[in-house]
């Protein structure tokens, strides 16, 4: 079932998903090479507390830190370690926060020093198919619409789309319907209606989009070894157009 949120619960999630993309901005900041993934994790980690909110991630299905932090190949769930990130290095770091009882949820890939031709190509993409699906996210619209934005930019350029893990609804809880796919039919999938909540998250890769899961039973890699990144934002319908609620 699709929950509509009121405008009280927007207000909460606009809060949480402040807090969310600061947390990410943290992040973001101490990516260069030299910084272990651990110390990107424990940074996170404090600024939520500090704003008297919990880490989403911690616990979350037995995830053991506060944010998911992915190097280069792997495309998301990176467990946070004593992994050192490289110069040239990609990172993907996806955070969330929950604020009086409602999550907010948001993702970037970072450089680390100076990086490949084709990671930016890569990086530029995946920012560029989130900003174009967070458009489509208009009342009377469907998922579709959304799906499709990512698909459709990307896929000409050469990139490949992650197909086995999703966008989603979010609110109260984490994960909440309607999924929402970085590919699809305009026209098709659930109709979009002021008060949803999506989160739009595409995960593109350098090639193809066929990943697997490492035997941590957390970090998805890509099959063929090609890069990957990841960008999201939490984005609420509203009779306005799309307002994007992770923005710092």
């Amino acid at each position: 079932m699709i929950v509509l949120k009121t405008r009280s619960e927007l207000d909460l999630m606009r809060i949480a998903g402040r807090i969310s993309a600061q947390a990410l901005e943290v992040g973001g900041e101490m990516v260069r090479p030299g910084v272990t993934t651990a110390q990107i994790n424990s940074a996170i980690h404090r600024f939520i507390l500090s704003q008297d909110a919990i880490p989403s991630f911690l616990g979350y299905g037995g995830f053991p830190a506060s944010a998911c932090v992915s190097l280069n190949a792997e495309v998301i769930h990176g467990i946070p370690g004593s992994r050192v990130v490289q110069e040239g290095d990609i990172v993907s770091i996806d955070v969330g926060a929950v604020y009086k009882g409602f999550h907010g949820d948001n993702a970037a890939t970072f450089p680390a020093g100076k990086i490949s031709d084709e990671a930016r190509r890569l990086l530029d993409a995946t920012r560029e198919s989130l900003e174009r699906a967070v458009a489509a996210a208009v009342p009377g619209g469907r998922i579709g619409d959304v799906s499709f934005a990512v698909q459709s930019f990307v896929e000409p350029l050469g990139f490949g789309v992650v197909r086995k893990f999703v966008g989603h609804g979010i609110g109260r809880e984490m994960h909440e319907a309607p999924e929402v796919p970085n590919y699809g039919t305009p026209g098709k999938g659930p109709r979009l209606a002021a008060g949803m909540t999506i989160a739009i998250e595409p995960m593109i890769n350098a090639a193809g989009g066929d990943v697997k899961i490492l035997p941590d039973g957390w970090t998805v890699l890509t099959v063929d070894g090609s890069l990957s990144a990841h960008f999201e934002h939490t984005v609420a319908v509203t009779e306005n157009g799309p307002v994007v609620l992770t923005k710092p």
